[in-house]
């Protein structure tokens, strides 16, 4: 890790993977502490930025595809498998810093030299998993931010709130079209229109959350109880651990199924379908018959030593 920079609105840092050599996570962290992380114009432009950038950098990784266990040296080697994004502090972001927000018309055009600018837009350009790791306020702008990480972490103080009809402001990062998604219609109905908060254990029920890291030695079995001890915060080293698991898979393989994801969520269901078979069928044009694919896992099929659940029948 390094040392925080007070002077910038947002951190980056590249994490290395202890059990991944030559792979390694962004962690950004937006940096206005004193103000629970409220974006102004200037860290929505940074962080749109960053995303542009981590984006741009995974698409030249498609480009000049190599499998990043390869030993070739390749400026393209694909090292950068997950990003996780967080706030300093006691809160994620508690929206818009209103004594300097972006401004919403720009926010809201899909005019090239505003997406440009528009961080959920650029974030959802990333073809990695974007972990968000949550705690203390997750509010309206910040809960937009949110919703457009893959997976969601939190701990017990995570609140989530959409006030944007409490002071008559419209959404224009998703939170109309990605909340119902992901908790259901009628649940996003009451969230955005009562704009009450929704505590962390009532979140993790409904899905908004999905993990409830517990930090202590004694977890239910919705828990999960963080276990690497890299740094303060347990909700960050359980997202570490995941961007280690994810690591260890084929970095192509997650990345292409992640897209799968995402278009085919934007669809109706047989279409869908239909997109997965797409993409299905041109990733096994390229792979079959390189010899590869289909041995490695056979190797793991047939390897006596790996891991191997105990079923419980």
């Amino acid at each position: 890790m390094v040392a925080a920079d007070d002077t910038k609105v947002v951190l980056t840092t590249r994490i290395p993977l202890s059990q991944n050599d030559n792979k390694e996570i962004l962690l950004v962290t937006l940096n206005r502490p004193e103000k629970k992380n409220c974006f102004n114009t200037q860290l929505c432009h940074e962080l749109a930025t960053i995303f542009h950038d981590a984006a741009n950098e995974i698409q030249n990784y498609d480009n000049n595809p190599i499998d990043g266990d390869d030993d070739t040296d390749n400026e393209s080697e694909q090292k950068l498998v997950a990003i996780i994004i967080t706030g300093a502090g006691r809160s994620f972001c508690a929206g818009a810093d209103l004594s300097n927000p972006p401004n919403p018309l720009y926010q809201s055009m899909d005019l090239p030299h505003h997406l440009r600018w528009n961080p959920v837009y650029q974030m959802e350009r990333v073809g990695v998993p974007i972990i968000g790791v949550l705690r203390g306020h997750v509010i309206t702008g910040g809960f937009e931010l949110a919703l457009a990480c893959d997976i969601l972490l939190g701990d017990a103080t995570t609140t989530f709130r959409d006030t944007h009809v409490k002071f008559g402001l419209a959404p224009c990062w998703g939170l109309s079209q990605k909340l119902s998604r992901r908790i259901g219609p009628g649940r996003a109905k009451i969230v955005s229109f009562s704009a009450q908060p929704v505590r962390a254990t009532q979140a993790h029920e409904w899905g908004l959350l999905d993990e409830l890291i517990i930090a202590d030695t004694e977890s239910s079995p919705s828990t999960k109880t963080a276990k690497y001890g890299r740094t303060e915060n347990p909700v960050l080293d359980r997202a570490i651990e995941l961007a280690d698991a994810v690591a260890s898979n084929n970095s192509l393989m997650v990345r292409r199924y992640k897209r799968a994801m995402v278009e085919g969520n934007g669809m109706e269901y047989r279409k869908g379908l239909q997109r997965e078979r797409e993409l299905g069928l041109a990733h096994y044009m390229e792979v079959v018959g390189d010899g590869q694919t289909f041995e490695e896992a056979k190797e793991f099929i047939a390897d006596d030593g790996r891991p191997r659940s105990q079923s419980k029948l």
